[in-house]
Parts: structure tokens; C-alpha cells; sequence
């Protein structure tokens, strides 16, 4: 597997407009999109810093992901998204290296990125995120 670059890095929040406050008047970085992602139950923020962006994460659902994980963890840093040429591919090689997956198979994450997750388990206590650019 060929990792391009850090994509993103999926911070959990409580309070997107919040924290969306805080990257821009704070910061100084505007954020050039928000999104929600119904499968996920969450809505996104995006900040791009050079060639990396900050996706903040807040949850639209009690019972979804990123509020289960600050409920047990708090705010903070959810996971690392690393950008990958071929996903279905980078998931076969990872798995044949004894990686544990979440995803067996590529889906549909924000900015119309296919993307799959790992284990924390398997990759050192931080969830990690492969996507691939769309088209």
C-alpha cells in the first residue's frame, strides 16, 4: 500500500458552530465546507492547512459513532485519514498483513471520498481512516 499523503484528521466535537469559532477567529482558517453524512450520523467541518485538512466531527445522533466516542473518550482527535491510490486494494493488502478492518469494503464518506476504516486494534490505539479521491 502507497500512502499520498495525511488527508485529514477527524477531530470529535460537541459543538461544531463552537469550534468552528474557534478555527476561525482563533486560528485564522476559514472553513470552506460543511456536510452532513447520514450513514455516519454526523456532520463535517472542513479547514485545509497547507495540504492537509481538519475535519471536525460533531454528532446528529445520541446513539452515533463520534458521540459514543465522546461519551467514553471526550472531545479530541478521532482519527487519521490517509489518502491511498487504489482502497479496495490498500483493504486486501492490509487484511493479508493481519490488520483488522471495520470496513471490508470501500463506502461513501464526506467530500464524496470513498473510504474505509481500520481497527484501532491493529494500528497502534488510533483509528485509521484510507480514502480515495473520487474520480
Amino acid at each position: 500500500m502507497k500512502i499520498q499523503k495525511i488527508e485529514h484528521i477527524g477531530i470529535a466535537v460537541k459543538d461544531l458552530k463552537k469550534s468552528i469559532r474557534f478555527y476561525e477567529e482563533v486560528l485564522g482558517v476559514q472553513c470552506y465546507k460543511m456536510e452532513e453524512v447520514e450513514d455516519q450520523q454526523v456532520t463535517t467541518a472542513f479547514f485545509k492547512i497547507g495540504d492537509t485538512k481538519i475535519e471536525l466531527l460533531e454528532s446528529t445522533s445520541p446513539e452515533g459513532p463520534i458521540a459514543k466516542f465522546i461519551e467514553k473518550r471526550g472531545e479530541g482527535i478521532h482519527h487519521i485519514a490517509y489518502a491511498v491510490d487504489d482502497l479496495p486494494g490498500a483493504l486486501r493488502e492490509a487484511e493479508s498483513k493481519g490488520l483488522r478492518l471495520i470496513d471490508r469494503e470501500p463506502r461513501e464518506g464526506a467530500e464524496n471520498f470513498r473510504i474505509a476504516f481500520l481497527h484501532p486494534k491493529s494500528t497502534n490505539g488510533v483509528l485509521t481512516e484510507l480514502c480515495e479521491k473520487p474520480g
